[in-house]
Protein backbone atom coordinates (compact mmCIF):
# COMPACT_ATOMS: atom_id res chain seq x y z
CA UNK A 1 0.00 0.00 0.00
CA UNK A 2 1.29 2.87 -1.31
CA UNK A 3 1.74 6.43 0.94
CA UNK A 4 -1.00 8.24 -0.87
CA UNK A 5 -3.77 5.34 -0.17
CA UNK A 6 -2.73 5.43 3.76
CA UNK A 7 -3.97 8.74 3.60
CA UNK A 8 -7.39 8.29 1.62
CA UNK A 9 -8.08 5.07 4.06
CA UNK A 10 -9.08 7.18 7.29
CA UNK A 11 -11.33 9.78 5.19
CA UNK A 12 -12.98 6.87 3.18
CA UNK A 13 -13.82 5.16 6.74
CA UNK A 14 -15.30 8.33 7.92
CA UNK A 15 -17.12 9.09 4.71
CA UNK A 16 -18.54 5.33 4.90
CA UNK A 17 -19.77 5.97 8.84
CA UNK A 18 -21.41 8.77 8.06
CA UNK A 19 -23.04 7.49 4.96
CA UNK A 20 -24.49 4.90 6.89
CA UNK A 21 -25.71 6.77 9.83
CA UNK A 22 -27.78 9.08 6.98
CA UNK A 23 -29.43 6.07 5.48
CA UNK A 24 -30.15 5.06 9.24
CA UNK A 25 -31.77 7.67 9.93
CA UNK A 26 -33.31 8.58 6.62
CA UNK A 27 -35.09 4.68 6.80
CA UNK A 28 -36.28 5.19 10.70
CA UNK A 29 -38.15 8.44 9.17
CA UNK A 30 -39.67 6.68 6.76
CA UNK A 31 -41.02 3.74 9.11
CA UNK A 32 -42.05 6.54 11.61
CA UNK A 33 -43.86 8.22 8.99
CA UNK A 34 -44.97 4.91 7.65
CA UNK A 35 -46.40 4.52 11.09
CA UNK A 36 -47.44 7.83 11.61
CA UNK A 37 -49.83 7.17 8.11
CA UNK A 38 -51.22 4.49 9.31
CA UNK A 39 -52.66 5.55 13.18
CA UNK A 40 -53.96 8.90 10.65
CA UNK A 41 -55.84 6.61 8.58
CA UNK A 42 -57.31 4.57 11.09
CA UNK A 43 -58.81 7.85 13.10
CA UNK A 44 -59.54 8.83 9.90
CA UNK A 45 -62.21 6.00 9.24
CA UNK A 46 -63.10 5.79 13.15
CA UNK A 47 -64.28 9.18 12.72
CA UNK A 48 -66.18 8.13 9.28
CA UNK A 49 -67.41 5.07 10.74
CA UNK A 50 -68.96 7.18 13.86
CA UNK A 51 -70.31 9.90 11.43
CA UNK A 52 -72.21 6.72 9.79
CA UNK A 53 -73.57 5.68 12.56
CA UNK A 54 -74.89 8.86 13.73
CA UNK A 55 -76.21 9.09 10.90
CA UNK A 56 -78.03 6.24 10.84
CA UNK A 57 -76.33 4.99 7.53
CA UNK A 58 -74.57 1.27 8.97
CA UNK A 59 -77.71 0.61 10.32
CA UNK A 60 -80.84 1.24 8.46
CA UNK A 61 -82.99 -0.57 10.64
CA UNK A 62 -85.92 0.97 12.62
CA UNK A 63 -85.49 3.11 16.02
CA UNK A 64 -87.84 0.70 17.92
CA UNK A 65 -88.39 1.75 21.94
CA UNK A 66 -89.63 -0.76 24.96
CA UNK A 67 -92.84 1.91 25.22
CA UNK A 68 -95.22 3.43 22.74
CA UNK A 69 -94.91 5.84 20.60
CA UNK A 70 -96.03 7.57 17.68
CA UNK A 71 -94.12 7.13 14.09
CA UNK A 72 -93.38 9.91 11.90
CA UNK A 73 -92.14 9.80 8.46
CA UNK A 74 -90.90 13.54 6.63
CA UNK A 75 -92.09 12.89 2.89
CA UNK A 76 -90.20 16.32 1.51
CA UNK A 77 -89.45 18.05 -1.90
CA UNK A 78 -90.61 16.76 -4.99
CA UNK A 79 -91.98 13.09 -5.28
CA UNK A 80 -89.64 11.37 -8.13
CA UNK A 81 -88.54 8.13 -8.45
CA UNK A 82 -84.73 9.48 -8.00
CA UNK A 83 -85.40 11.41 -4.97
CA UNK A 84 -85.68 10.69 -1.22
CA UNK A 85 -89.51 11.41 -1.41
CA UNK A 86 -89.48 7.98 -3.91
CA UNK A 87 -92.35 5.53 -3.68
CA UNK A 88 -89.52 3.03 -2.78
CA UNK A 89 -88.19 4.87 0.26
CA UNK A 90 -91.68 6.19 1.30
CA UNK A 91 -92.91 2.80 1.50
CA UNK A 92 -90.25 1.48 3.12
CA UNK A 93 -90.62 3.47 5.97
CA UNK A 94 -93.76 2.94 5.63
CA UNK A 95 -93.86 -0.78 6.27
CA UNK A 96 -90.65 -0.52 9.38
CA UNK A 97 -93.40 1.93 11.56
CA UNK A 98 -96.67 -0.51 10.56
CA UNK A 99 -94.78 -3.53 11.46
CA UNK A 100 -93.46 -2.38 14.79
CA UNK A 101 -95.50 -3.79 17.49
CA UNK A 102 -95.12 -0.29 19.39
CA UNK A 103 -96.71 2.01 16.89
CA UNK A 104 -99.56 3.43 18.27
CA UNK A 105 -99.94 5.53 15.05
CA UNK A 106 -98.24 7.00 11.90
CA UNK A 107 -98.15 11.14 10.85
CA UNK A 108 -97.16 11.28 7.49
CA UNK A 109 -95.07 14.90 7.53
CA UNK A 110 -95.86 16.23 3.62
CA UNK A 111 -93.96 19.64 2.46
CA UNK A 112 -94.14 18.94 -1.03
CA UNK A 113 -95.01 20.44 -4.51
CA UNK A 114 -95.69 17.52 -5.86
CA UNK A 115 -94.00 15.28 -8.40
CA UNK A 116 -94.95 12.16 -10.82
CA UNK A 117 -98.48 11.04 -10.49
CA UNK A 118 -97.08 7.16 -11.05
CA UNK A 119 -94.69 7.74 -7.75
CA UNK A 120 -97.68 8.83 -5.66
CA UNK A 121 -100.50 6.28 -6.91
CA UNK A 122 -97.63 3.66 -5.32
CA UNK A 123 -97.46 5.35 -1.93
CA UNK A 124 -101.40 5.85 -2.48
CA UNK A 125 -102.38 2.47 -3.13
CA UNK A 126 -99.60 1.18 -0.45
CA UNK A 127 -101.38 3.36 2.47
CA UNK A 128 -104.22 1.72 1.79
CA UNK A 129 -103.09 -1.82 1.50
CA UNK A 130 -101.13 -1.09 5.08
CA UNK A 131 -104.59 0.91 6.87
CA UNK A 132 -106.25 -3.02 5.80
CA UNK A 133 -103.35 -5.09 7.08
CA UNK A 134 -102.84 -3.11 10.17
CA UNK A 135 -106.47 -1.76 11.15
CA UNK A 136 -105.80 -0.93 14.33
CA UNK A 137 -102.98 1.40 13.50
CA UNK A 138 -103.88 5.08 11.85
CA UNK A 139 -102.36 7.16 9.65
CA UNK A 140 -102.30 11.14 9.65
CA UNK A 141 -101.31 13.54 7.45
CA UNK A 142 -99.70 16.37 8.59
CA UNK A 143 -98.95 19.29 5.81
CA UNK A 144 -96.68 21.74 7.02
CA UNK A 145 -95.66 24.64 4.01
CA UNK A 146 -97.51 22.98 0.77
CA UNK A 147 -98.81 19.63 0.23
CA UNK A 148 -99.92 20.29 -3.57
CA UNK A 149 -100.34 18.33 -7.11
CA UNK A 150 -98.78 14.94 -6.37
CA UNK A 151 -98.31 15.43 -2.17
CA UNK A 152 -102.13 15.62 -1.96
CA UNK A 153 -102.74 12.64 -3.86
CA UNK A 154 -100.30 10.70 -1.16
CA UNK A 155 -102.58 12.57 1.58
CA UNK A 156 -106.19 11.75 0.44
CA UNK A 157 -104.99 8.61 1.14
CA UNK A 158 -104.63 9.46 4.92
CA UNK A 159 -107.56 8.91 7.75
CA UNK A 160 -107.36 12.65 8.35
CA UNK A 161 -105.55 15.24 6.90
CA UNK A 162 -103.93 18.19 9.28
CA UNK A 163 -102.66 21.64 8.43
CA UNK A 164 -101.60 24.97 9.41
CA UNK A 165 -103.75 27.41 8.97
CA UNK A 166 -100.72 28.84 6.34
CA UNK A 167 -100.19 25.87 4.76
CA UNK A 168 -100.81 25.05 0.89
CA UNK A 169 -102.84 22.52 -0.02
CA UNK A 170 -105.07 21.19 -2.99
CA UNK A 171 -103.89 21.64 -7.06
CA UNK A 172 -105.51 18.62 -7.79
CA UNK A 173 -104.32 18.76 -11.57
CA UNK A 174 -102.27 17.89 -14.04
CA UNK A 175 -99.66 19.76 -16.62
CA UNK A 176 -97.59 19.07 -19.40
CA UNK A 177 -95.20 22.03 -19.77
CA UNK A 178 -92.01 22.61 -22.27
CA UNK A 179 -90.81 25.73 -24.74
CA UNK A 180 -91.20 26.08 -28.68
CA UNK A 181 -88.08 27.34 -30.41
CA UNK A 182 -88.85 26.72 -33.81
CA UNK A 183 -89.49 30.40 -34.92
CA UNK A 184 -86.27 31.21 -33.03
CA UNK A 185 -84.78 28.48 -35.36
CA UNK A 186 -85.97 30.40 -38.23
CA UNK A 187 -84.47 33.60 -37.43
CA UNK A 188 -81.03 32.48 -36.80
CA UNK A 189 -80.89 30.60 -40.16
CA UNK A 190 -80.71 27.23 -38.33
CA UNK A 191 -82.48 24.10 -40.45
CA UNK A 192 -84.55 21.41 -38.02
CA UNK A 193 -83.91 18.07 -39.45
CA UNK A 194 -85.89 15.25 -37.53
CA UNK A 195 -86.11 12.04 -39.23
CA UNK A 196 -88.72 9.62 -37.75
CA UNK A 197 -90.25 6.11 -38.66
CA UNK A 198 -93.57 6.85 -36.99
CA UNK A 199 -95.86 9.80 -37.75
CA UNK A 200 -95.78 10.52 -33.89
CA UNK A 201 -92.13 9.60 -33.05
CA UNK A 202 -91.35 13.24 -32.53
CA UNK A 203 -94.16 13.56 -30.37
CA UNK A 204 -94.44 17.70 -29.22
CA UNK A 205 -90.80 18.26 -30.52
CA UNK A 206 -89.86 21.82 -28.88
CA UNK A 207 -87.80 22.23 -32.13
CA UNK A 208 -90.82 21.84 -34.43
CA UNK A 209 -94.11 23.55 -34.92
CA UNK A 210 -96.96 22.63 -32.72
CA UNK A 211 -98.82 19.55 -34.40
CA UNK A 212 -102.70 20.42 -33.60
CA UNK A 213 -103.54 16.52 -34.09
CA UNK A 214 -100.77 15.68 -31.35
CA UNK A 215 -101.40 19.15 -28.99
CA UNK A 216 -105.22 17.29 -28.87
CA UNK A 217 -103.55 13.66 -28.26
CA UNK A 218 -101.50 15.55 -25.18
CA UNK A 219 -105.01 17.18 -24.11
CA UNK A 220 -106.65 14.19 -23.72
CA UNK A 221 -103.35 11.89 -22.15
CA UNK A 222 -103.82 14.70 -19.76
CA UNK A 223 -107.23 15.18 -19.14
CA UNK A 224 -107.03 11.55 -18.51
CA UNK A 225 -104.53 11.75 -16.06
CA UNK A 226 -106.67 14.38 -14.01
CA UNK A 227 -109.59 12.23 -13.81
CA UNK A 228 -107.38 9.27 -12.15
CA UNK A 229 -106.62 12.17 -9.69
CA UNK A 230 -109.98 13.30 -9.38
CA UNK A 231 -111.34 9.77 -8.48
CA UNK A 232 -108.53 9.00 -5.92
CA UNK A 233 -109.27 12.37 -4.60
CA UNK A 234 -113.12 12.04 -4.48
CA UNK A 235 -112.56 8.01 -3.08
CA UNK A 236 -110.33 9.15 0.15
CA UNK A 237 -112.34 12.41 0.73
CA UNK A 238 -115.49 10.78 0.23
CA UNK A 239 -118.20 13.04 1.79
CA UNK A 240 -116.04 15.36 3.40
CA UNK A 241 -115.52 17.35 0.25
CA UNK A 242 -117.47 20.33 -0.02
CA UNK A 243 -119.77 21.04 -3.78
CA UNK A 244 -117.63 23.75 -5.12
CA UNK A 245 -116.37 24.30 -8.61
CA UNK A 246 -112.73 25.03 -8.07
CA UNK A 247 -111.93 22.10 -5.99
CA UNK A 248 -110.31 20.06 -8.96
CA UNK A 249 -109.03 23.16 -11.36
CA UNK A 250 -105.44 23.10 -10.10
CA UNK A 251 -105.73 26.21 -7.79
CA UNK A 252 -104.52 25.88 -4.31
CA UNK A 253 -105.71 27.20 -0.61
CA UNK A 254 -104.41 28.38 2.55
CA UNK A 255 -105.22 25.54 4.98
CA UNK A 256 -107.98 27.33 6.34
CA UNK A 257 -109.71 27.96 3.37
CA UNK A 258 -109.02 23.91 2.93
CA UNK A 259 -110.99 23.00 6.30
CA UNK A 260 -114.06 25.02 5.29
CA UNK A 261 -113.77 23.01 1.69
CA UNK A 262 -113.51 19.74 3.23
CA UNK A 263 -110.15 19.34 1.23
CA UNK A 264 -108.39 18.86 4.70
CA UNK A 265 -109.91 17.75 8.25
CA UNK A 266 -108.15 19.96 10.82
CA UNK A 267 -105.82 22.32 12.48
CA UNK A 268 -102.67 20.45 13.90
CA UNK A 269 -99.07 19.85 14.34
CA UNK A 270 -97.31 16.33 13.69
CA UNK A 271 -96.16 17.13 17.99
CA UNK A 272 -100.33 18.11 18.76
CA UNK A 273 -101.37 14.63 16.36
CA UNK A 274 -99.26 12.84 18.13
CA UNK A 275 -100.04 13.82 21.86
CA UNK A 276 -103.73 14.65 21.69
CA UNK A 277 -105.02 12.25 19.20
CA UNK A 278 -103.12 9.32 18.77
CA UNK A 279 -102.23 9.92 22.19
CA UNK A 280 -98.47 8.71 22.22
CA UNK A 281 -96.23 11.63 22.67
CA UNK A 282 -93.12 10.21 22.16
CA UNK A 283 -92.22 10.77 17.83
CA UNK A 284 -90.03 8.24 17.09
CA UNK A 285 -88.46 9.02 13.24
CA UNK A 286 -88.72 6.13 10.54
CA UNK A 287 -88.58 8.90 7.76
CA UNK A 288 -86.19 7.81 4.72
CA UNK A 289 -81.80 8.16 5.18
CA UNK A 290 -79.32 8.56 2.82
CA UNK A 291 -77.78 4.94 2.23
CA UNK A 292 -74.08 4.46 2.64
CA UNK A 293 -74.35 3.99 -1.21
CA UNK A 294 -76.47 6.51 -2.17
CA UNK A 295 -73.78 8.98 0.21
CA UNK A 296 -70.73 7.37 -1.95
CA UNK A 297 -72.27 7.56 -5.15
CA UNK A 298 -72.62 11.14 -5.00
CA UNK A 299 -70.07 13.28 -7.13
CA UNK A 300 -69.95 16.37 -4.43
CA UNK A 301 -68.83 13.31 -2.16
CA UNK A 302 -65.96 12.65 -4.02
CA UNK A 303 -64.84 16.60 -4.56
CA UNK A 304 -65.44 16.87 -0.75
CA UNK A 305 -62.70 14.01 0.38
CA UNK A 306 -60.30 15.77 -2.17
CA UNK A 307 -60.75 19.19 -1.30
CA UNK A 308 -60.55 18.09 2.74
CA UNK A 309 -57.07 16.08 1.69
CA UNK A 310 -55.59 18.68 -0.20
CA UNK A 311 -56.05 21.03 3.40
CA UNK A 312 -55.30 18.63 4.93
CA UNK A 313 -51.30 18.66 5.24
CA UNK A 314 -51.14 17.22 8.56
CA UNK A 315 -52.58 13.85 6.96
CA UNK A 316 -49.73 13.17 4.34
CA UNK A 317 -46.74 14.59 6.99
Amino acid sequence: MNESELKNKPDNWERSLVENLALSSLREQRRTRSWGIFFKILIFLYLFIVLFVALGWIEEGTVRLPDNHTALIELKGVIAADTMSSAEKIITSLHAAFKDKNTKGVVLRINSPGGSPVQAGYINDEIHRLRIKYPETPLYAVISDICASGGYYVAVAADKIFVDKASLVGSVGVLMDGFGFSGTLEKLGVERRLLTSGENKGFLDPFSPLDPTQRKYAESLLKEIHEQFITVVKQGRGERLKDHPEIFSGVVWTGEKSIELGVADALGSAEYVAREIIQAETLVDYSPREGFSDFFSRQRFGQAVMEFLSRSEWFLK
